[in-house]
């Protein structure tokens, strides 16, 4: 009897233990459910670029089958063409800046009058002198006083100034006189002729036939513009 009440317990325990594990698992149900399973269908879309068609080029009738890749090749359409990214700003650049050159303005340039001027030395009082001696070293003083009134003429005053002066045996110049009389009134011109004397000066000496301790000396400068 006491072993009977004894398995009685152990069984009753046993049951107990076993409904409470099966009660704590979630899919466990006792009656079964009359709910339909729904089917998920899943559906796969693939992005693929719009590529243009082009229709399949016909061929005449009578030509080959064989023949027909070639003249599809021959039809195809061109690939567009190549940009070179790098050097395309330079060309840009190149052609705005020729374009943007402008032109400059002609100026019209005046019309340049050439003036030339002219000094001559005219001789005074020389045929009434034989002696060649003195003419040859008068036209030796002459062209030094030329050759310096060119070199002080600086300004286009015209007129002609007459001088006397005085030169030494050694070439030095003793006097010089200004002829008011028969010169020019212009005082620029005076005083050119008679710095021109000055900056012609020391003058050669003279030669031997020339034996004198001095000799006078008359000129006129005349300044011309042509």
């Amino acid at each position: 009897m006491l072993s009977d009440k004894l398995f009685q317990i152990a069984f009753l325990v046993s049951l107990i233990t076993h409904a409470v594990i099966l009660f704590q698992n979630p899919h466990f149900t006792i009656f079964p459910s009359n709910k339909r399973e729904q089917k998920l269908e899943v559906r796969y879309i693939k992005d693929n670029p719009k590529t243009e068609e082009y229709p399949m080029p016909s061929l005449p009738k009578g030509e080959a089958a064989l023949k027909a890749p070639s003249r599809m090749a021959l039809r195809k359409i061109a690939a567009p063409p190549y940009i070179d990214k790098e050097n395309i700003f330079k060309k840009s650049t190149e052609i705005i800046t020729q374009n943007s050159v402008f032109d400059k303005p002609v100026l019209v340039k005046p019309d340049i009058i050439s003036i030339k001027k002219k000094i001559t030395l005219p001789p005074v009082d020389v045929n009434n002198i034989n002696n060649p001696s003195y003419i040859s070293y008068y036209q030796i003083v002459r062209e030094k006083i030329k050759r310096a009134a060119y070199h002080n003429y600086a300004r286009t005053d015209v007129g002609e100034v007459y001088l006397s002066f005085i030169i030494s045996s050694d070439g030095s110049l003793k006097d010089v006189r200004l002829v008011q009389e028969k010169s020019s009134l212009n005082s620029y011109l005076q005083e050119i002729a008679l710095r021109s004397i000055k900056d012609a000066s020391p003058f050669p000496e003279f030669p031997k036939e020339l034996d004198y301790p001095e000799l006078s000396f008359n000129i006129v400068i005349s300044f011309e513009i042509e």
